[in-house]
């Protein structure tokens, strides 16, 4: 595996919860892109896995206690000068409370308070753990104290319950690490804005018109862009997918809610990314009462909104850099060029419905790309988050050759 975590020493930090046994998983993922890796357990965090999987794959021995059984001392303070990197995941609320307040009663957490190199945390607890106002004040302790705090997912949890806290993927952990070993920071000292996921359009107070986007491919470019070291803002539709922390993120519903977020950040930007899927029509009225079903047809009249890529397009400066997306059904390449024109955008982004496994609801995602003088560039399917990659990449390429 072609890999920037190739030879890098990584410290593996596992606390007790009901997901460290997704740290094999990882593990073995860092292992495989070359990466040397030791683990260091809390004792709680045996109770789930076995010490002797993790020092099988990581072939190091798994660091629980202290002393160890030959009465030799456990140097926490070498171990945290030793990585390049260290990842603690799962971090449950009690460790992450331990973190943000120097408690230092085991040795994982001794480890971490000796840590020299960069230090990435994986939250994982149940909704409402995630949601107190103490767990919010210990995240933005550890990010006040230059800690990499990654988001949570949403979905089943230990309790049986489903919500917010579920500790994400590996592989997508595994994304993050490569992000912040990344050597280049391309657009350091540059700011983004992206919008992202579908808006919903009234009707009355029940019912709306929308769209199937979940926002995945604009969050994961916001992702990119913040790790490329641009400061970066998410202007985000209705959708539970989170961004990572440090992407700052202003939710809205409606497209005139989207168009006014960006249309007040994007003077003070330099990248302008338009992923979001915006309804373009919106009911001229809005029902004040839900609207019963006493007839066999309905109807109601429809008027425009704004068009967020055209006042971008049409408002930059000649160092303000503007990507747009465009999802197509027939004549893609005709219509991706036309759209480039019309907007005056930089560059477009095009998808198209006759893809098979990419775009709306897929974690994948096929695209060509259309620019003013360049041909048209096609891509493969990949991930979402490798083809943020890809894009973000092209995207400091440019304006580094405009400057």
């Amino acid at each position: 595996m072609n890999s920037q975590l190739q030879g890098k020493k990584i410290l593996l930090g596992v606390t007790g919860g009901i997901a460290a046994y997704k740290s094999i998983l990882l593990l073995r993922l860092l292992v495989q892109a070359g990466a040397e890796v030791k683990v260091v357990m809390t004792d709680a965090a045996t109770q789930f896995v076995s010490p002797l999987v993790l020092a099988t794959l990581s072939k190091h021995p798994v660091e629980i206690e202290w002393t160890k059984d030959n009465h030799t001392w456990a140097n926490h303070v070498m171990l945290g000068r030793w990585a390049d990197i260290m990842v603690i995941a799962p971090a449950t609320c009690n460790s992450i409370a331990k973190m943000a307040n120097g408690v230092c009663d085991n040795l994982l957490m001794a480890v971490f308070l000796s840590a020299t190199c960069p230090v990435v945390i994986a939250p994982a607890m149940d909704e409402d753990m995630w949601l107190h106002a103490a767990t919010k004040r210990n995240i933005n302790t550890l990010l006040q104290d230059g800690h990499v705090v990654l988001p949570v997912g949403y979905g089943e949890l230990g309790s049986g319950l489903t919500g917010q806290g579920r500790l994400i993927e590996p592989v997508e952990i595994f994304q993050q690490i490569e992000m912040q070993l990344a050597k280049e920071k391309p657009l350091a000292g540059l700011s983004a804005v992206v919008t992202a996921g579908p808006t919903y359009e009234p009707i009355d107070p029940v019912r709306f018109i929308g769209n199937h986007s979940s926002g995945l491919m604009g969050i994961t470019i916001a992702n990119a862009l913040h790790a490329a070291g641009a400061q970066t803002t998410l202007v985000l539709g209705p959708t539970h997918l989170t961004a990572n922390v440090g992407v700052e993120t202003i939710k809205v519903t409606t497209a005139q809610q989207m168009f006014d977020a960006v249309a007040g950040v994007f003077p003070s930007t330099q990248i302008a990314v338009m992923a979001a899927a915006v309804a373009d029509y919106r009911p001229a009225t809005v029902a004040h009462q839900k609207i019963k079903k006493q007839v066999d047809e309905l109807e109601f009249s429809l008027v425009k909104n704004p068009d967020i890529l055209l006042h971008c397009g049409m408002n930059k400066s000649s160092n303000q850099w503007v990507v747009g997306f465009a999802l197509e059904t027939n004549d893609e390449a005709a219509h991706a060029m036309d759209k480039l024109r019309r907007k005056n955008a930089d560059m477009i982004v095009m998808n198209s419905m006759q893809d098979k496994g990419a775009g709306f609801g897929s974690a994948n995602n096929k695209v060509t790309i259309f620019e003013p003088e360049a041909g048209p560039l096609s891509l493969p399917l990949m991930t979402k988050q490798d083809l943020a990659k890809e894009i973000v990449s092209l995207i400091a390429k440019r304006i580094h050759e405009k400057a």
